[in-house]
């Protein structure tokens, strides 16, 4: 019923499934606690992100706008109480807690960036850093749970496959200029364009047209997009280090899965 109505946020599938990995590798005997922890931080962040999605603007008025801004808090809540739900349901009550503290320190990071962009404090880059610093958290709390010598391995594979899943919601949010509003595309156009163009910008007047004429003009699509590509060489130069034969052959099927789907993905943000 509510993908009918209104769109969701993508599910954080690159993050979770090395989530599981890592978990897996680290306590062999947990398998079970792994799977777990992976849905229940993915079905978190799935309500967060659905939470961001709510259109705030006052242009969205409508019938429809209003249904699909209901819809998402509802959803975003359903999600959420899931977490909760299935935790509790298995008597990992110390993990509620974790993440519970996990999500608070979340939404005080995000304060602090709404901050700087209300004050046109931040530039496209200082941005895109803060949204996968955020999309970092949740998944950062199950560290200490790591083996000590993977953890430096994990933190760095987390922080790429958290920019490969940003930079691809940037360029699905890029096809459309309501959705893109104060995204990667709107903070690089509003460093570079004219002062006619960054008011209508500002003032969100720009038709679809004429918003995709300044992405081409100022290469927003070609820069995220190479941003992407640096991420995945940047993860496979990272996997030629492992040693152990098992958690590489692991960490290469993620991979392989996470390439497929950013493909998809890619294919759904041009047909868009």
């Amino acid at each position: 019923m509510i993908q009918r109505h209104t769109e969701l946020p993508p599910f954080a599938d690159g993050r979770g499934h090395l989530l599981y990995i890592f978990l897996n590798h680290s306590r062999p005997e947990g398998t079970a606690d792994g799977e777990l922890y992976a849905l229940v931080t993915g079905l978190v962040q799935l309500g967060l992100d659905t939470h961001e999605t709510i259109d705030r603007s006052p242009e969205g008025s409508g019938e429809s706008s209003m249904r699909s801004r209901q819809l998402k808090v509802l959803a975003g809540d359903y999600f959420s109480s899931w977490f909760y739900h299935l935790l509790a349901r298995r008597g990992r009550i110390e993990m509620v807690s974790i993440l519970s503290a996990a999500i608070a320190d979340l939404n005080v990071m995000k304060s602090g960036v709404y901050g700087k962009m209300k004050g046109m404090l931040l530039s496209a880059e200082q941005y895109l850093r803060h949204t996968v610093q955020l999309n970092m958290r949740l998944f950062l709390s199950f560290t200490p749970m790591i083996e000590e010598p993977l953890k430096d391995l994990w933190e760095k594979l987390l922080a790429e496959f958290a920019h490969c899943e940003t930079v691809c919601s940037e360029l699905r949010r890029s096809t459309d200029p309501a959705s893109a509003h104060e995204g990667y595309c709107y903070w690089k156009l509003m460093e570079s364009v004219s002062e006619e163009e960054r008011r209508q910008l500002s003032e969100q007047s720009l038709d679809p047209k004429d918003w995709k004429k300044l992405k081409l003009k100022y290469k927003c699509d070609y820069l995220l997009t190479d941003k992407l590509h640096s991420s995945i060489a940047a993860i496979q130069n990272l996997l030629q280090g492992v040693k152990d034969e098992q958690l590489m052959s692991e960490l290469r099927t993620a991979l392989d899965r996470f390439l497929q789907q950013l493909k998809i993905s890619g294919q759904a943000a041009v047909e868009g």
